[in-house]
């Protein structure tokens, strides 16, 4: 059989992260290929009372389709956690639930992008982002990032040479690959220059309120006037990916569309744990929770940190984030990061390879264990064993 598959195919890959993870159904592996929160951190206790609570209470509702929408009232609490959190003014109407926020960037290319439009992106930025809005024929345009986030006059530039701009994706807090937070003055930038421009902004922000030291900052979209501003979030980092619980958040026009658009995909999100989870905010103390899971990861990355100081070479460049679940390492332009995969994997250690981001660098996650073979000055940086 000739399978004659859409065009779109052409350029579908694999992600990387997501084969790399395969690995870590291997107990002997020590994976630093992705971001997954610490197993030993969800609440499962508590999870398995709230089932049964919801069971026991609404479950034939729990158990029965919904509305796209997603569940009232986890949709209510999560804009009071978004205004209280990000300066924001969202209600329920502004919200709708989505597998992650993986499919709320999936949706996004959807409702946004036709074949040949351009997405403007950090550099380097989110590998799975690429993979999402790539399925769309879109192409990608990378703007100048520092310490401080995207340099406005680097974006202002493409938006006035890439006239079929649509879309800018930008991961303001603790971003994945590199960790790095904006300023404030950058958000208030960014968010002006949106409006002006007339491209829709996508902030991602899976990993904001894992901040482990400093002040927290107001999302872009505070700053919106324009409506140009969407905003995407998850429970996965807070509470357990598990469940693949996130959401989209914007004007409700926009929203609207969204709903559209998804109704074509799968009509609904999981219904019942969508009730656990809106059960379990109302019953437990989800800050209480929030702070448990910062402390653990804060010593993680000061962990990850001291180990690349202690086993590293000396002119290692590496950024210390104040949150988040990734840190971002560059080495010498000599060294083939593949070659140190290959190296590393035979030793039963991952990492994603820096080329998948930007070329010549890669970064860690350090959610996940530290193990004690870290602090051992035997050990070197790219032979750890377990």
């Amino acid at each position: 059989m000739v399978y004659k598959y859409a065009k779109r195919m052409e350029n579908m890959e694999a992600s990387e992260i997501r084969e790399l993870l395969k690995l870590t159904e291997k107990p002997e592996v020590i994976s630093f290929a992705g971001g997954l929160p610490a197993p030993e951190l969800f609440p499962i206790e508590e999870i398995r009372e709230v089932n049964n609570y919801v069971l026991d209470h609404c479950g034939g509702q729990a158990l029965q389709y919904s509305t796209t929408e997603g569940w009232q009232p986890l949709r209510k609490w999560i804009a009071e956690r978004m205004n209280t959190q990000l300066g924001t003014s969202f209600c329920e109407d502004n919200i709708m639930i989505t597998h992650g926020s993986q499919q709320a960037l999936d949706l996004s290319g959807k409702v946004f992008l036709d074949e040949g439009d351009v997405v403007l992106c950090e550099s380097p930025t989110y590998l799975a982002a690429i993979s999402a809005f790539k399925a769309y024929g879109c192409e990608f345009v990378e703007i100048e990032t520092d310490g401080e986030g995207m340099l406005p006059a680097s974006l202002e530039k493409a938006l006035e040479d890439y006239p079929r701009a649509k879309l800018l994706y930008i991961i303001p807090n603790f971003q994945n690959p590199t960790g790095r937070t904006w300023s404030l003055e950058r958000r208030k930038k960014i968010a002006e220059l949106s409006a002006r421009y007339q491209v829709v902004v996508i902030e991602d922000n899976p990993y904001g309120e894992l901040r482990y030291e400093g002040d927290f900052l107001p999302s872009v979209k505070s700053f919106d006037r324009s409506g140009s501003v969407v905003c995407t979030g998850t429970f996965s980092k807070i509470f357990c990916p598990g469940y693949r619980i996130g959401w989209i958040a914007g004007d409700a026009e926009v929203i609207r569309n969204y709903v559209l658009v998804k109704q074509g995909a799968d009509l609904q999100c999981n219904t019942i744990a969508q009730i656990v989870i809106s059960t379990y905010m109302e019953h437990y103390d989800i800050d209480a929770h929030i702070s448990k899971i910062r402390e653990v990861y804060r010593k993680r990355r000061d962990a990850a940190i001291d180990a690349i100081n202690t086993c590293f070479p000396a002119d290692t460049v590496y950024t210390r984030p104040e949150g988040g679940l990734f840190l971002w390492v560059e080495v010498k332009e000599s060294v083939n990061t593949v070659r140190l995969l290959e190296s590393c994997l035979a030793r039963n250690v991952a990492f994603v390879p820096g080329y998948s981001f930007f070329p010549g660098k890669s970064r860690l996650p350090f959610s996940k264990r530290i193990l004690p073979a870290w602090r051992r000055p035997a050990n070197r940086a790219w032979s750890l064993r377990k």
